[in-house]
């Protein structure tokens, strides 16, 4: 008998603990649907809505469009300074080359003087002086020199007289017009580059 009761009383007080358990679900479902109907759209468009912002799109759009501006104009001015690089490189090498290849511009115009006197002696000795073979000997080794560093001869007789290359000193009355006639003195290039005009005489 007593152990009944003991299990009626035990039953009893299981009994509100399983009430409060399901009164507590209850009332978890219902905060679970207000809170979703609070955050469904349809139930907060217009004055209520679910968050409430002071974000202005216009703002944001206008900070983009000033960052995207800033962007264009790095882009710009890298692009700009690439170039300038470019350029000066380009300068500095041509200058380079140009100074290599007439280097010896002054040097070679002097010789140029060693030249002509040879061509005179030449000219002036006896064919059969043993000397005159060594003089052309001394003019030939020094020209092939000249040659091998760029130096070549402007031997313009019989050709049109071009003022680019030729020095006019006199008129030639056997030539004809506006033709070399007489080279005083033959001129030369250093590299495709007038080192000394020939000096002639034109036909009129």
């Amino acid at each position: 008998m007593s152990e009944q009761n003991n299990n009626h009383e035990s039953n009893e007080q299981n009994m509100p603990h399983d009430n409060v358990s399901h009164h507590n679900v209850e009332h978890d479902d219902s905060i679970l649907n207000e809170t979703l109907q609070e955050f469904d759209p349809q139930n907060n468009s217009g004055a209520e809505s679910t968050i409430a912002n002071d974000i202005d799109l216009d703002t944001f759009k206008a900070r983009i469009a000033e960052l995207e501006g800033e962007v264009k104009q790095a882009k710009e001015g890298t692009a700009r300074a690439n170039a300038e690089a470019y350029n000066a490189q380009k300068r500095m090498e041509q200058e380079a080359d140009k100074s290599k290849r007439f280097a010896l511009q002054k040097f070679a115009k002097e010789l140029l003087e060693v030249v002509d006197n040879l061509e005179r002696a030449i000219e002036n000795a006896h064919a059969d002086d043993p000397v005159t073979e060594g003089v052309r000997l001394t003019h030939k080794a020094l020209l092939d020199v000249l040659n091998k560093n760029g130096v070549e001869v402007v031997e313009p007789q019989g050709e049109k007289f071009n003022a680019d290359l030729h020095e006019a000193v006199g008129i030639d009355a056997d030539a004809p017009a506006d033709t070399v006639g007489t080279v005083l003195q033959k001129g030369y290039s250093l590299n495709g580059r007038l080192l000394r005009p020939a000096m002639v005489r034109v036909g009129q």
